[in-house]
């Protein structure tokens, strides 16, 4: 559906149940319908940076385990 569509010609292209739903909401309906989508996009985005800081955290650990495998590897070929 387009952006910029005028509401009467949006409606028209919507399910008939879609349009039967919208037509009961009240203003304040639309105003909880609203903060719910935004709600949701917070969420979404907050999720998103969690996956990421734990991805981080377990690439470091990981990296770290590496790393301190490998000095401990030198360090025994340095003492014979």
């Amino acid at each position: 559906m387009k952006e910029q569509a005028e509401p009467v010609n949006a409606m028209a292209e919507l399910p008939h149940e879609t349009r039967e739903f919208l037509a009961r909401l009240r203003p304040d309906d639309l105003e909880t319908l609203e903060d719910g989508v935004r709600l949701v996009n917070a969420v979404k985005t907050v999720g998103t940076f969690f996956k990421w800081v734990i991805v981080g955290l377990l690439g470091f650990v990981v990296g770290t385990v590496m790393f301190y495998e490998s000095i401990a590897k030198i360090a025994g070929w340095l003492r014979g």
